[in-house]
């Protein structure tokens, strides 16, 4: 079964991603900051994240660069979640290591476009 992590401080996100998910099919795992996804995926490669920028611990930018760093770590499709809509952040996230870059809010159809766009299994 392919595999999702999602990375984000709101709960109610976490809820909305993982309904999306596992109507496309995934497999779903949560964490509420970086530090937490770290050692998640440490444990477990999953096949994508959707990661939110901005939380506590551990932020989004910091927990990429540090997965891309993983044994393993090149495989999870990243897709970067988040209110940052400036050219030049979502530039930044890219670089980072992001695979693409998707804007909240965002509904099935959108996310699932996004996946594809990164190379995550849908």
């Amino acid at each position: 079964m392919k595999t999702c992590l999602v990375v984000d401080d709101s709960r109610v996100i976490r809820k909305v991603a993982r309904r999306i998910l596992e109507e496309l099919g995934y497999d779903v795992a949560e964490a509420a900051d970086g530090a937490e996804a770290l050692a998640w995926c440490r444990a477990m490669m999953p096949d994508a994240i959707l990661l939110d920028w901005n939380m506590p611990v551990m932020g989004g930018l910091e927990f990429i660069r540090r997965l891309r760093l993983e044994p393993g770590g090149s495989i999870p499709k990243v897709v970067f979640c988040s209110v940052e809509n400036e050219l030049e952040r979502i530039r930044e996230a890219l670089d980072a290591g992001a695979d693409e870059f998707v804007m909240k809010p965002f509904d099935g159809e959108i996310l699932g476009g996004k996946l594809a766009l990164a190379g995550a299994p849908v």
